[in-house]
Order: structure tokens, then sequence, then C-alpha cells
């Protein structure tokens, strides 16, 4: 019989080259599966019981980080996602231990989404000012999130000589690889036209950090990270004054999907644009 920790390994093997999911996405699953080998202390599949899922799950319930929260319920399920879907390969392989179908998932609680207001959001796009690389490359990056609704992940991937500026179109390959189009305001196109003008690097990226020498090296890896775009993201909020809102890359797209549907765009094409895999997670916008 093989050992759980090896079926583990496999398992994220499967996803990686059968489902194709992310670096990301494979990170996360092998967290939340150690956490709960390492709680049930199970070392076969047979040792998986309704009763030891039902302490792992009361034992998420009441864990606390560092500062007194509880884990939020749909953390809990993302936990019970990964250890359902694992019970499903298991049971693909023949492997004997809890059927998949009796794990159901937690109830949540609904999300809430925070956008901003069509002044606030006017206020954030202009903020960056100046004709500097740095400020160039802030309004480019704030108009393009706003325009094309895209993840941060996805802007970050973003390459210069994948992107149609005058056509405004780009495609952005999404969550599980899946591939759409999305489209390039004016102001994004005008934006992105400016701040490539003014580059005088060779980096493929889309988006770079800019050396506080401003002397480009040809051997570093500028790409922009996901928390700097979201560091950048912050830093342009409060120069907007915009107080009492958590202003990050999301609230951007949770902004351009409610400023689509308050200007009467149809659900079906907004989830379209968002990369979202249901409707059901676009009429949280509604």
């Amino acid at each position: 019989m093989v050992d759980i920790k090896t079926l583990k390994i496999q398992y994220l093997e499967h996803l990686e080259i059968e489902k194709n999911r992310s670096q990301k996405t494979l990170e996360n699953y092998g967290r939340y599966l150690d956490r709960f080998l390492k709680f049930t202390k199970a070392t076969s599949p047979s040792q998986i019981t309704e009763d030891s899922i039902r302490q792992y799950r009361l034992h998420l319930n009441r864990l606390q980080d560092r500062d007194g929260n509880n884990l939020k319920k749909v953390t809990q399920n993302y936990h019970v996602i990964a250890l359902r879907n694992f019970l499903k390969y298991l049971a693909k392989r023949d492997i004997k231990s809890v059927s998949a179908e009796k794990v159901e998932l937690g109830k949540q609680e609904d999300r809430e989404v925070t956008f901003l207001e069509p002044e606030e959001l006017e206020r954030l796009l202009n903020a960056p000012d100046g004709n500097g690389l740095d400020s160039l490359r802030d309004k480019a990056l704030l108009a393009t999130l706003f325009s094309t609704g895209m993840r941060v992940s996805e802007l970050c991937s973003l390459d210069r000589d994948k992107i149609d500026i005058n056509r405004g179109e780009v495609t952005v390959r999404g969550k599980g690889s899946k591939l759409r189009l999305v489209f390039l305001s004016d102001n994004a196109k005008d934006a992105l036209n400016k701040y490539l003008d003014k580059r005088t690097d060779v980096d493929e990226a889309l988006f770079i950090r800019i050396p506080k020498s401003k002397i480009f090296s040809k051997d570093s890896n500028l790409r922009l990270t996901p928390r700097s775009v979201q560091r950048t993201v912050e830093k342009c909020a409060i120069k907007a004054g915009i107080v009492g809102k958590n202003v990050s890359p999301h609230t951007i797209r949770h902004s351009m999907a409610t400023d689509l549907l308050r200007n009467g765009a149809d659900i079906r094409s907004v989830q379209a644009l968002l990369g979202h895999s249901s409707v059901t997670t676009t009429q949280i916008y509604t």
C-alpha cells in the first residue's frame, strides 16, 4: 500500500500535469493537505474517516491567528475543497477512503464587494502625475487594470510584445490557463503609449520596477510582482485621498464590473470579460 504522503505528492503532480493548475494552486493545496494530515496523523487513506474529517473541521473553525482572529469561512472551505478533491482522486485510482460526496462545504458568509464610486475612481486614476517613468508607469497600470478588469496576476504576466495597443485588445491567460479577450479604453491606450515611449530597457515585461539609479541592467528581472502592484495601488489611493476603503487591485476589478453593470451591460458579457467560470460569481455585483 502506498503511504498517504506519497499519494499526496502524486495528486499534486496530477493537478500540475493533467489539470494544468498553477503553481500557486499546487502550493495552496499542498499546504491545506499537510495541515489535514498533521492534525489527523493519518498514514494511509483507510485511516481517513468521517469522524476525523469532522474533528478537523471543528479544529479549523476554532483556529485563530496571532491576533485572535478566526479563519474565515471561505478559507475553511478552501481547505475542505482541497481535501474533497484529493478524496475524488483516490476514488479514481480505486483506493478506498471516505467518499468525497460525504464531505459538504460549510455555508459561507455573503461576500462583501468593495468598489469605488465614479469620483473616487477618477481621483485614483489621476493620482500619478508628472512625466517621470515611474509616474507614467503607475498611470498606465491603473488605467489598464480598470479598463480590462484583469486580476493582478494576469496583469503582472503581460509581455509588451503580446499587447496590441492600437487595436486596444489584450488576450489574457486566466485561471485554469483559459484565454479570454479584454479591451483597452482610449485613456489606457494613451497612458500605455506614453509609458512605453519613455522606456529604454529591453525587458519583455509590460510593467516593470524602476531602479532607483534609473539605470537598467540587461541581466536583472524587472517584472513587477503582484505585491509591488498592490503597494502601487495603495500608494495612489492614499494620494487620491480615498479613506475608509481598503483599495487593492481587486477593488479596481470590482469597480470595473460595477461600472459596466450600472451602465447597462449584460451580466454574461461581464462574466466573459472577468473570466468567471460561473455566472453565479458575477452575480455578486448585482
